[in-house]
């Protein structure tokens, strides 16, 4: 349910953390992700790192989803970027990756209060990830 990284890049080397809470909905869970506050030692989502290194970051994010899917594969991940500008970072991370992505998951966007499948034009304000069953 957490798993920690680092990141590294011109900036050194920059803790983060990626947790995976229950919902209110059955098997739906929320992915949380930031960079470690070194006081609280949660989550800190408005941290700009910018350490140079945003692709492994996300690939590192993305690498957590198999692993908490390849344990709770009926489970579903539903994450939002904590500004307009980080979501629309997820979304063009999963644009740019969306064919080896779709292998594996089913992908849905929130927009106008509707789960919609991913399309890379769109616009939305958060994302739905299904393991497929092979």
């Amino acid at each position: 349910m957490v798993f920690e990284f680092l990141s590294e890049g011109p900036k050194g080397k920059i803790p983060k953390l990626i947790k995976f809470s229950e919902t209110n909905l059955k098997d739906l869970y929320n992915l949380a992700f930031g960079d470690i506050d070194l006081v609280t030692g949660d989550i800190n989502d408005m941290a700009v790192s910018d350490n140079k290194d945003s692709e492994m970051v996300l690939a590192t994010v993305v690498a957590t989803v198999f692993a908490f899917t390849d344990k709770y594969p009926d489970c579903m991940v539903y994450a939002t970027g904590s500004t307009k500008a980080r979501t629309r970072l997820y979304r063009m991370g999963i644009t740019k990756y969306i064919k080896e992505i779709q292998k594996d998951f089913e992908i849905y966007g929130f927009q106008n209060d509707v789960w919609h499948p991913f399309e890379k034009e769109a616009h939305y304000e958060a994302f739905l990830a299904k393991r497929k069953k092979h």
